[in-house]
């Protein structure tokens, strides 16, 4: 029995969230722990309906759960899911988005290479979400690569599959709500030579509603990042 929780961070999202739903409540239902498994909504204090949504929705869905915070961005929304779904007894931890853009038809083979790595990771081989961002990630990987030595295939994707029990320890080292959350664990994760495995997924449009990140914000966040990458550049460069 493998118990398996599905982290989505939620902000502003009452057009998407409801397809989301409906689409990856059925990999909690497949792969559902004895009942134990969840698909975990996390809502960052957003001004919609999409918390509401997702508590009418989980009124006829046993294992979704929805939960609501304040504020604190797509990185600190993620941290958040990651600590509640170890701290509630997931054995996996998965992530994706709220925009729709990944699809859950592709998570089987992720699953079935669990128990082989400590997390299987996506690589956006073929992006549909705009020319800027795939020059962020790009910039993202060389400034990864100066600040830690590292190289990674794709830092950020909002597509991985990770042992709980090895997560757990990992999130030690992330600040409270911290921008990149999962960037800076997929450099612990290289960095401490954790086994990681990158399989290729889709990448789509957003599905709908407004993105919130533009480029003027991508720009801000990106200094930013370069600030706390040079702040945190000891203590990970010490693993």
């Amino acid at each position: 029995m493998d118990i398996l929780y599905i982290v989505i961070p939620a902000y502003n999202e009452q057009e998407n969230i409801r397809s989301v739903i409906e689409d990856w409540y059925p990999v909690v239902e497949k792969y559902n722990g004895d009942g134990l498994s969840r698909l975990v909504i996390i809502d960052d204090g957003s001004k919609d309906h999409t918390y509401e949504i997702v508590k009418e929705m989980s009124a006829e869905r046993p294992m979704l759960e929805g939960v609501t915070k304040g504020n604190s961005g797509h990185g600190g929304t993620v941290l958040y899911g990651y600590n509640y779904a170890v701290e509630h007894g997931a054995d996996y931890v998965f992530q994706t988005d709220s925009d729709g853009q990944t699809l859950s038809g592709e998570f089987d083979s992720f699953w079935d290479l669990r128990k082989q790595y400590d997390m299987v990771i996506g690589n956006r081989i073929s992006r549909e979400d705009g020319v800027s961002r795939v020059f962020v990630t790009k910039v993202l990987k060389l400034v990864i690569r100066l600040c830690f030595g590292v190289s990674l295939t794709d830092a950020n994707t909002p597509f991985r599959l990770m042992k709980a029990e090895v997560l757990k320890e990992q999130l030690k080292l992330v600040p409270k709500d911290y921008n990149l959350t999962n960037v800076l664990l997929a450099v612990i994760y290289k960095k401490k030579n954790l086994s990681m495995k990158y399989l290729p997924i889709t990448f789509r449009p957003r599905q709908g509603g407004v993105n919130s990140i533009n480029l003027k914000r991508i720009v801000a966040i990106g200094w930013q990042a370069v600030k706390d990458f040079v702040r945190l550049r000891k203590s990970i460069e010490g693993l």
